[in-house]
């Protein structure tokens, strides 16, 4: 047996021989049994570094399918209401809309932030149409569940199905194929939950795949300087548990609430938390049977440090740490880098106290005319994962783009008409809002500049749209406006069948000066909410 083996060993080297040019290793020399060995060995190791580099190639090829982009989070229910469709430049044009979690009175009924339903939030905060201004312009969306303040969705729906359907309602409203779930506070030690939610979120996955689409599921989970927290660490591992192929992970690098040392700075504390999360995701992908090279992990890595002054008194974001992050970021491969939020880049104004209070609206710190959306984003042009938007390459002249009133949510601009402030109307197949009174100027004058235009742009009408049914005050709801009558501050009267509340203490003033000089007047035209509060919350059709 042993002379068969070295035999067939025999022809197998001499065939390497032949195959490898050993013998232009030994010129003019049979082999021996000593000189093979070491050829085995050599070949060997030649077949270990090939396989080697091939991994390291795939790893690194894996890494890059995805251009890196940057995105900003946007609080939708944040006062005063940040204008993502218009304001948020170039790289800006990635958002992230915050937070869709449970109503107050029905777990399983998707909110934003318990203040609005998604139907409120189409209509009082244009978020639908603000949605499509975005896209139309080139931009891209993801949806963010859950948050530090309120409850997921998870949290107290607990049928299966009832889950899938309201998480599902969100992606169908909005038209989204990435979300982000944002795993935070008292949630995150919830396990039965998390687990819940990472069921349904394999299900919304699963049916995207199918249908062609595809869906990106990021984690976003607190993390200390030594990365994620053990309660972290398990909400990756319930995630991929449920079949889930994850995105990635992002990593909040804001908060330690911890003493980071005189010598580390926020962008030191970032570092610190990626490299360490790193290190933890290979874990969790190796224990999961799902093992990851090294690139392929940063590129499943995100963070989103909290710009300016953050929570702990002590701790702030700084220009110079939004520099130090990007570098690292685009050093290491990461796809995704954010930001808390877009609502706060800008400087707090002069009347903001305490810049060490943290504001929703500003960062706290003197950002000049840099913002810190510039710096995070340099060097990443990609974009999330979306759908395209269908254009055609024709032409149209606007002068072409006839307003159909039937079709249309708001009444037809008109040059003859006077419309008070916060008006909107539709012109162009577009809806505006005015920003003061006006009467006579066209919403999209091409040639008034931005801050001169009485009319701001929401978005465009929406396929399906009905003219928005406006409450109508009955004869003798309020009493008629009288000349010699004197009106104490909020007393409300019609005059010429339009309800008006005073604004001060009035005699003699009429109020149809409330549409021409409102800034001047006595008077001010009810809103809509006043007259369905008068009217017992009936609408005229």
């Amino acid at each position: 047996m042993w002379l068969e083996s070295k035999n067939t060993i025999s022809l197998m080297l001499e065939g390497v021989n032949e195959g490898c040019g050993l013998t232009k290793w030994f010129p003019g020399k049979r082999l021996s049994w000593f000189r093979l060995s070491i050829a085995v060995v050599v070949i060997a190791g030649l077949g270990f570094s090939g396989m080697q580099g091939w991994s390291w190639w795939h790893d690194a090829r894996e890494a890059t399918i995805r251009d890196a982009w940057f995105d900003g989070y946007v609080d939708v229910t944040a006062t005063p209401t940040f204008d993502f469709a218009n304001t948020a430049p170039g790289s800006a044009a990635n958002i992230v809309i915050a937070f869709v979690v449970a109503a107050k009175d029905d777990p399983c009924q998707p909110t934003w932030g318990t203040a609005y339903t998604l139907d409120e939030a189409g209509s009082q905060l244009d978020l639908d149409r603000r949605l499509a201004q975005l896209r139309s312009s080139g931009g891209s969306a993801m949806v963010s569940f859950g948050g530090q303040l309120n409850d997921d969705l998870a949290v107290g729906c607990t049928d299966h199905n009832a889950l899938v359907s309201a998480y599902s309602a969100v992606l169908g409203r909005y038209g989204v194929r990435s979300i982000d779930m944002d795993i935070e506070g008292r949630f995150l030690e919830e396990t039965h939950a998390v687990q819940r939610q990472a069921r349904a979120v394999a299900d919304l996955q699963t049916e995207a795949r199918e249908s062609g689409e595809g869906l990106d599921v990021w984690l976003t989970l607190p993390v200390s300087l030594q990365g994620l927290t053990p309660d972290g660490a398990r909400a990756v591992q319930a995630y991929l548990d449920s079949g889930v192929d994850l995105a990635g992970v992002n990593a909040m690098t804001m908060n330690y609430n911890s003493d980071l040392g005189a010598d580390t700075n926020m962008a030191d504390a970032a570092e610190s938390s990626l490299s360490n999360l790193h290190a933890q995701l290979r874990s969790i992908y190796n224990d999961a049977q799902l093992p990851l090279g090294d690139a392929t992990v940063w590129s499943k890595i995100a963070a989103t440090p909290m710009i300016g002054q953050n929570e702990i008194r002590g701790e702030v974001f700084t220009l110079d740490d939004a520099i130090q992050l990007n570098a690292f970021a685009n050093d290491r491969g990461m796809v995704r880098l954010s930001m808390w939020s877009l609502n706060r880049d800008r400087t707090c104004a002069e009347n903001w106290p305490d810049t060490q209070r943290v504001s929703d609206s500003c960062s706290g710190v003197d950002q000049g005319a840099t913002r810190f959306i510039a710096l995070l984003s340099e060097g990443r042009t990609g974009e999330i994962l979306h759908d395209p938007i269908e254009t055609s390459s024709k032409l149209v002249d606007a002068k072409d783009i006839i307003d159909d009133p039937d079709l249309s949510p708001y009444p037809i601009w008109s040059l003859d008409t006077a419309y008070a402030k916060k008006t909107k109307i539709v012109w162009r197949k577009n809806v505006y809002e005015s920003n003061w009174w006006t009467q006579g100027d066209r919403p999209d004058d091409p040639l008034v500049a931005v801050g001169a235009n009485p009319w701001r742009l929401i978005g465009p009408v929406l396929p399906g749209e009905k003219p928005i049914p406006r409450p109508v005050l009955p004869e003798g709801a309020l009493p008629v406006w009288s000349k010699s009558s004197v009106y104490e501050r909020n007393s409300q009267v019609m005059f010429d069948g339009t309800g008006f509340v005073a604004k001060w203490w009035t005699q003699g003033d009429s109020p149809d000066a409330g549409f021409v000089v409102p800034d001047s007047s006595p008077w001010r035209v009810l809103t809509d909410d006043e007259i369905l509060t008068i009217i017992g919350g009936d609408s005229d059709q």
